[in-house]
């Protein structure tokens, strides 16, 4: 049945890339029948994706592309060897990226069945080079003093295949923590934690937080505010208002952050020390005032600031600190930069795109101006101001109606805008969200999926692993040239080599290509 599906999708998957002017043919049609064959050389239908979007994607646009992506994704590798004829055959194969190519890891263990939860991890290590993993505190410490790390029976495989409504259970999508580190880690991949701070109540803020530290007459204070009377207030209004609160709130944020930091250490290799604070941000990073009057409620004064100038005290510099948000606009990047300038240390600038709405993806193929070429390289120059690398750290993409036209136009989208991504020079990764149809957050698409809820793949699926792991690896054959020389260029990332020495004796070694001249 599963080589059944990958035929079919990889069938569907020709026809896409025929529009793309790619001519791919994967490895699994190899067996396919001839008049599967047939089908598959035909032109795929044209009405998917519209005249004016691929006007927007036009051959000139894909050139850049294509340009871009030589110039800024590959580079020269020089190696030396020892005891080799000139012209040797030398087998040059790219064991893994340096780009990050990531997904969140959010349903580890949750999707009901033995077959499906294997399915999926075999995804991190094969398409995903890293996982972001969920820190949420609302769900991560859902009573105080008690944060998740370590596996409970509710978060195990066995309890989760016989949940029947695993949406309705208050850790749906919030693993306990330690069981995702070590699976990752035993598989090499690159941990990203997701988020120490964020002013959002619905998904961040535990209910303890305001119930069992802010006073009961602070409370009355506070509940008897309604959104003018708030609007109304100064931050020094606001902390006369509930003084022990806003220091509580100070207090526990520094406890969390330095909690986090001192469980895992350097084990994580970089973390969203604050999301979505641009909202907050008025051209000042630092005011001096004891309270936040955020777009949220009330926050600790100057929280984006102060959580980043801690993180960077408490973790090893190793450790990669994120700043990341939705906002891809100038004053994200002038909050990023003023907070540069009164000397934060943020590594990585994450840069959020998603199209929720079905209907969204409906009009990105009747090509109406969402997500263009120009669009995406206009934001990518606005927020590229702050001199930072640039992480798409999350991306939504639906397969609207979850027909064949909707799971094919999801897979045009996805292709086109991971080669735009992926060309741009401040680049350093791209992060799909979603990975399985209908395991998303309330209010997000059930059909935004590489997969469907059976963990059968999409056509989008075979879209990114076709980028991911054939046009986006170098491996090839060269000869060696004089004194051991042996020259290619390649995309960066970790090689190995093998070759037979003077005596035919096989040789192997492997080396990392970063920059122009790396190699043995």
């Amino acid at each position: 049945m599963q080589n059944q599906i990958r035929v079919k999708f990889s069938i569907r998957l020709v026809l896409i890339m025929m529009v793309l002017g790619c001519g791919y043919l994967p490895a699994q049609t190899t067996n396919i029948s001839n008049q599967q064959k047939a089908y598959a050389t035909q032109p795929l239908n044209k009405s998917v994706m519209s005249e004016a979007y691929w006007k927007l994607w036009n051959p000139e646009v894909q050139a850049k592309i294509d340009r871009d992506i030589e110039q800024n994704r590959k580079v020269d590798a020089v190696c030396k060897l020892k005891d080799i004829k000139v012209g040797t055959e030398v087998k040059v194969e790219q064991i893994s990226h340096d780009f990050i190519f990531g997904a969140h890891i959010f349903n580890y263990n949750q999707l009901g069945t033995t077959e499906r939860n294997q399915k999926y991890k075999d995804l991190f290590g094969s398409l995903f080079n890293s996982a972001t993993i969920a820190f949420y505190w609302k769900k991560f410490e859902m009573q105080p003093n008690r944060p998740r790390f370590k596996e409970e029976f509710w978060d195990t495989e066995v309890y989760w295949n016989n949940v029947k409504e695993p949406k309705k259970e208050p850790h749906w999508r919030r693993p306990a923590s330690d069981p995702v580190v070590e699976f990752c880690e035993s598989k090499g991949i690159r941990l990203h934690g997701h988020t120490m701070i964020w002013g959002n109540r619905t998904w961040q803020h535990p209910e303890w937080l305001f119930d069992q530290f802010c006073p009961s007459e602070e409370k009355e204070k506070i509940n008897r505010l309604n959104k003018d009377g708030y609007e109304k207030l100064t931050p020094l209004d606001i902390n006369e208002l509930a003084p022990v609160y806003v220091k509580e709130m100070k207090r526990l944020f520094e406890k969390r952050i330095a909690e986090l930091i001192n469980y895992y250490g350097g084990r994580l290799q970089s973390w969203d020390v604050v999301n979505e604070s641009a909202v907050d941000y008025h051209g000042q990073c630092v005011t001096g005032d004891a309270v936040c009057k955020s777009a949220y409620g009330l926050m600790p004064g100057d929280y984006t600031y102060n959580s980043f100038n801690l993180a960077d005290q408490m973790f090893p510099k190793s450790v990669k600190l994120n700043i990341n948000d939705y906002a891809n606009n100038a004053n994200y990047a002038n909050q990023t930069k003023d907070m540069l300038a009164h000397g934060c240390r943020i590594d990585i600038m994450g840069s959020q795109m998603h199209l929720f709405n079905p209907q969204q993806c409906l009009d990105v193929a009747d090509g109406k101006l969402i997500e263009s070429p120009m669009q995406v390289w206009d934001k990518m120059e606005i927020i590229g101001k702050a001199g930072l690398p640039i992480h798409l750290s999350e991306i939504t993409i639906t397969s609207p109606g979850d027909d064949e036209r909707g799971r094919e136009i999801q897979a045009i989208i996805a292709r086109n805008l991971y080669r735009l991504w992926f060309s741009i020079k401040p680049m350093m990764g791209i992060t799909w969200w979603n990975v399985v149809d209908d395991c998303g957050a309330p209010g997000e698409p059930s059909v935004s999926g590489l997969f469907n809820r059976n963990m059968e793949p999409k056509p989008s699926f075979y879209a990114l692993d076709q980028l991911i792991n054939q046009e986006w690896k170098t491996n090839t054959s060269v000869k060696s040239g004089e004194n051991g020389i042996v020259k290619f260029r390649g995309f960066k990332g970790r090689y190995r080599i093998s070759w037979k020495d003077k005596s035919g004796k096989e040789q192997q070694a492997d080396f990392y290509l970063k920059k122009d001249g790396d190699g043995l």
